[in-house]
């Protein structure tokens, strides 16, 4: 049964953060809030905790579309290619904020990983996400929610997400309400962004 650890977006209690932290780097799977909607992820270092986040998304671990959760773009160079002036300039406006960029993945990624030819990459706009990956060290790898209900796409409610989840996942945060609408997706790995999903993120930034 997964713990259910409360913090507070004004002020991540340090202790709880570590707690939180411990249990991820350890090859625990974390579900926690972010600018957009609730997110599952782990250690991006941990193979083992990578296998299990594609078997509960049910695909191989090379074809999954997850997302890197980066505390700020110091280290973009370990896991992206290098990309012109231009379109670094478009992540420096962007994050953190809502949007994920789709780039082209570079071959330093972790070993499970480097099939990958492109890698998403997040900085989101929240206190909860950002305190956790600064005190991993690493990106964590993550993937949105998704409720089975058709018409509820994200389940908002922690306490919701922790009945379905808490015998999948080995810690719940509890952020308070998360939101409903996914983050935006640009794919920068060809000569223009292209838009691949509209979302939260404007258009304009």
């Amino acid at each position: 049964m997964a713990e259910f650890i409360r913090i507070y977006e004004e002020n991540p209690n340090p202790h709880d953060v570590k707690k939180v932290v411990d249990i991820i780097r350890a090859g625990g799977l974390v579900i926690y809030p972010s600018d957009t909607v609730y997110a599952l992820g782990c250690d991006i270092t941990h193979n083992k905790a990578m296998e299990r986040l594609a078997r509960i998304k049910g695909v191989k671990l090379e074809k999954a579309n997850f997302s890197f959760i980066c505390e700020d773009l110091s280290r973009l160079s370990d896991f992206v290619r290098q990309i012109d002036n231009a379109k670094f300039k478009m992540l420096k406006r962007a994050f953190p904020g809502p949007y994920t960029f789709i780039l082209p993945g570079s071959n330093r990624l972790p070993s499970a990983l480097k099939k990958k030819k492109e890698v998403g990459i997040r900085v989101p706009d929240n206190a909860i996400a950002l305190a956790l990956v600064s005190e991993l060290g690493n990106p964590i790898l993550s993937m949105s929610i998704k409720d089975e209900d058709e018409v509820i796409e994200y389940t908002t409610d922690p306490e919701l997400i922790y009945e379905k989840w808490s015998n999948r996942v080995d810690v719940v945060v509890d952020g308070g309400y998360g939101g409903n609408i996914p983050s935006t997706v640009i794919d920068l790995t060809g000569d223009e962004p292209l838009l691949v999903r509209e979302g939260k993120g404007s258009l304009e930034f």
